[in-house]
């Protein structure tokens, strides 16, 4: 029997060390109030800003998203792939007319040199080389304008769907038309226990500094915390296949996403704490029913003085047998954990390929509506 829904749930606990991976504006690391108690916190922005990195430097998916106000510029270089003999004025000038014609506003950037988004906007490369390819084929009218078609340009971008902007989702506020909603949710990840902010007081010294020049030539301090993290994300695999209208991509990026998530790190300080670490579990959930976080496992904080890794892990997994009484069993669960671990019902992997191997073929066995 076919079904409607298929949701991948992804949950992993991961310690990271002395750390300050992500910043507030005052450069403390974030932090949040959960169950009363202060927590370690990243945000569900930053983790995802590492995940675009990580599909980029993959190589594996070539429709990746690009995020900027500089459209015209990047639809532009396009242009003058497509056609070598337009000029780079002339391509900069149709680039514009053809990103306005789409419902995107235009401004003049800081030194009125060229047109540039008002706001940021997610445009996908083969998104950005099909209206590249309009743009450097329309004809001109008679006062000099460009001959396009707004539906047409419009379908464009709302077709051919990048990976990332069909996971992340994109908000055009200026014509909705143009919005992508995400089939992607990240959660802020947080500590699994209380934490307080410490501070590493430094000194640099001169190298040219006279011999008799006792001070340093700088001092400063660092904020930092160390926390093991409960990390979570899903992805509406229905309307993944939606967007990107071809199973095969959607398991293969689907992949890639998990592979994202385990392995990704943002980079805030990381010269300062080589803060390199890898999930100590991971485990995924295909789910009939709705997407379920396991953070309420840790609403009361892990108190350990011999570390929160087995702690965290035996409350995530007591927990999902706990929501069982209110949501349906999952059809498959698989887990890989570096130490040896029980996951109820669950089938343990031996590397992450493999976890990524039986994941895709599950997928490719479901019957989706």
């Amino acid at each position: 029997m076919s079904k409607e829904k298929l949701f991948l749930d992804i949950h992993v606990i991961q310690t990271l060390p002395p750390s300050n991976i992500n910043r507030d504006d005052t450069g403390s690391p974030k932090t949040a109030l959960y169950g009363g108690v202060r927590r370690a916190r990243v945000s569900s922005q930053s983790w995802k800003a590492a995940m675009r990195n990580y599909f980029k430097e993959s190589g594996e998916v070539a429709n990746v998203g690009v995020r900027t106000k500089d459209i015209v510029s990047y639809v532009a270089g396009k242009i003058r792939e497509t056609n070598s003999t337009i000029l780079e004025k002339e391509a900069m000038d149709r680039a514009a007319e053809a990103i306005e014609k789409a419902g995107i506003k235009l401004k003049d950037n800081k030194d009125k040199s060229a047109k540039e988004a008002k706001a940021l906007f997610f445009l996908g490369e083969n998104q950005a080389k099909d209206i590249a390819k309009i743009a450097a084929e329309a004809q001109e009218d008679a006062k000099g304008k460009l001959v396009l078609d707004k539906d047409l340009l419009q379908k464009v971008l709302n077709d051919n769907v990048a990976i990332d902007i069909a996971l992340f989702g994109r908000m055009v506020a200026d014509d909705p038309s143009l919005n992508e909603d995400a089939s992607s949710q990240v959660a802020h990840a947080i500590s699994t226990h209380g934490v307080q902010t410490e501070f590493d007081y430094f000194t640099a010294a001169d190298d040219l500094s006279p011999e008799d020049n006792a001070g340093a030539g700088m001092i400063g301090n660092v904020e930092y915390n160390s926390s093991t993290l409960y990390r979570y994300a899903n992805v509406a695999l229905h309307e993944f296949l939606h967007q990107l209208k071809d199973r095969g991509s959607m398991i293969n990026a689907t992949k890639l996403f998990v592979e994202a998530f385990a392995k990704s790190l943002p980079t805030g300080k990381v010269n300062t704490f080589a803060n390199q670490t890898l999930p100590s579990i991971l485990v995924i959930n295909l789910r009939e029913d709705r997407p379920v976080s396991l953070v309420s496992a840790f609403e009361s904080p892990i108190k350990s003085e011999e570390g929160y890794v087995a702690g965290s892990i035996k409350r995530m997994s007591d927990e999902m047998e706990k929501i069982q009484k209110f949501v349906q069993k999952p059809i498959k669960t698989l887990y890989l954990a570096i130490d040896n671990v029980d996951i109820a019902d669950g089938e343990e992997v031996d590397s992450l390929d493999e976890l990524l191997e039986k994941l895709g073929a599950e997928i490719e066995n479901y019957q989706f509506s």
